[in-house]
């Protein structure tokens, strides 16, 4: 395996791009778990006879575990290379599938999601978009928003399909089918993705405007680790916010009367206007920089969390997925420009490993919450206002980092 250092003329080449498609096709593979369990959850909540937190349980267990291990797989691949790491990755997310087919309770089937999410789904999200962030300069911002869709491109194929098989040959068959298809995927393009990153250049002209002009060594005047640890806060915040509706959409319709088929179709959608959204908000990122489009998701978010409120018909439902879809997508890539523009690069992987599992627990955090939130009050409204809280502590800390750089760059100018 070849353990060398690109040449840096690489960057931003068509060997770059060439990577990007694999990369892509990784994420879709690699984060198949994270949606259809959201599909599958009236099923798996009727045959284990437990109650909508219980149900729950199994996406908290995976994205817990997604979050933990993209710390470790994302430093493994700073030290060792991808290739090894998406291996092992492929290995995880057939064994996981094919487990949870055969799981005889909700626990072992909770527990064969942790197995994907912290060995197979981590390898295939923060590694691959700190190593995308690495190849680019010109175009960073669009190059990890391409990467970062693959999980969103996931959320559109997989859940309608999971569906048509649950329907057809049951959920646990489906299952199994996915996990041989999605594992040998994995493992088939991780041989495409030996050669390590190029050498760390500085910032293209192009992006001067927002590139860092003040020290590394103190992002947004903080030290390094004061500095993430608000970045990890915003990234639980936000992604509680964000797991409402992503999680709970189908049985938020099972209630409602439309149907789960109804309610899967709702997620695709919701997905798939997640994709046009990151594509929109990298664009976005490489005019504006990170924290600025932080914020601008931030607020998005939050007004789109706000529309489920007083509608709860099926086509207005179609219609304010579709929008909280367009207006939250960019949030988690910009995370990762973030950490590419105001910390040292030699750190990205461990950094952006880092900021990913805050996301990924708030998406837990979520998950378990609303359904915690659901039983207690036999209300969806209540947990959407709770995901209203938690975006606006979101909020509240990007407008904080922002106006930090903000009198930074005023001092710097003088």
């Amino acid at each position: 395996m070849n353990t060398t250092p690109a040449d840096p003329s690489l960057i931003d080449s068509r060997q770059a791009a060439w990577r990007l498609l694999f990369t892509l096709g990784l994420v879709v593979l690699g984060n198949s778990s994270m949606y259809i369990v959201s599909v599958v959850l009236p099923e798996v909540q009727n045959e284990f006879g437990v109650g909508r937190a219980d149900a729950s349980l199994p996406y908290t267990l995976m994205m817990v575990s997604l979050g933990l291990g993209g710390l470790i797989t994302g430093r493994m691949a700073d030290r060792h290379g991808l290739t090894p790491v998406l291996w092992v990755g492929a290995l995880a997310v057939c064994g996981g599938f094919v487990w949870a087919g055969l799981s005889g309770s909700i626990w072992a089937f909770g527990l064969a999601h942790a197995l994907m999410g912290f060995v197979g789904s981590s390898s295939t999200f923060a590694p691959l978009m700190a190593d995308t962030a690495l190849w680019w300069n010109r175009r960073r911002g669009i190059a990890v928003a391409i990467c970062a869709s693959g999980n969103y491109i996931a959320g559109t194929i997989w859940p309608p399909l999971v569906q048509r098989g649950v329907e057809t040959i049951g959920w646990r068959h489906t299952y199994i089918a996915l996990g041989i298809f999605c594992g040998v995927g994995m493992f088939l393009l991780a041989m495409r993705m030996r050669q390590r990153p190029p050498l760390v250049t500085q910032p293209h002209a192009s992006n001067a405007a927002h590139a860092p002009v003040l020290d590394r060594s103190r992002p947004f005047g903080l030290k390094p680790s004061q500095a993430q640890g608000l970045l990890c806060v915003a990234g639980v915040a936000c992604c509680v916010a964000m797991s409402m509706p992503q999680v709970h959409i189908v049985a938020y319709c099972t209630d409602l009367g439309f149907g789960a088929a109804r309610g899967a179709e709702m997620l695709s959608l919701m997905l798939a206007s997640g994709i046009v959204s990151r594509l929109v908000f990298g664009l976005i990122s490489d005019r504006i920089g990170g924290i600025r489009t932080l914020l601008l998701g931030s607020f998005l978010q939050g007004v789109a969390l706000l529309m489920f409120l007083p509608f709860d018909g099926m086509v207005p439902l179609y219609l304010v997925s579709a929008l909280f879809g367009l207006f939250q997508g960019g949030i988690v890539p910009a995370y990762a420009i973030i950490v590419r523009e105001h910390f040292k690069p030699e750190e990205a992987g461990g950094r952006v490993g880092a900021v990913i599992m805050a996301t990924l627990l708030g998406m837990a955090l979520g998950g378990w919450m609303s359904g915690w939130v659901f039983d207690v009050t036999g209300s969806y409204h209540a947990a959407f206002l709770n995901g209203i809280a938690w975006n606006l502590l979101n909020l509240l800390i990007a407008s904080g980092l922002f106006w930090r750089l903000r009198q930074l760059q005023r001092s710097a100018a003088h």
